[in-house]
């Protein structure tokens, strides 16, 4: 009878670890893809920024010169 406690136990004991597994494994793809989302929205603003600072940088050496 112990045998048989002891069994289910570990049965149970395994569903729960497969169950949380499950639950990382699928929260760490949705990590991933969200933050692969927000890099593709923001990669428009970064060459954007990466541009301005590279006018301003123009501009200050032409000012510079004077």
């Amino acid at each position: 009878m112990l045998l048989w406690i002891a069994l289910a136990v570990a049965v149970v004991a395994l569903v729960v670890l497969a169950v949380l597994l499950h639950g990382v494994l699928g929260g760490l793809g949705r990590l991933r893809a969200e933050l692969e989302a927000g890099a593709r929205d923001l990669r428009p603003v970064l060459e954007q920024v990466q541009a301005t600072t590279a006018a301003a940088e123009r501009t200050r050496g032409h000012m510079n010169e004077r």
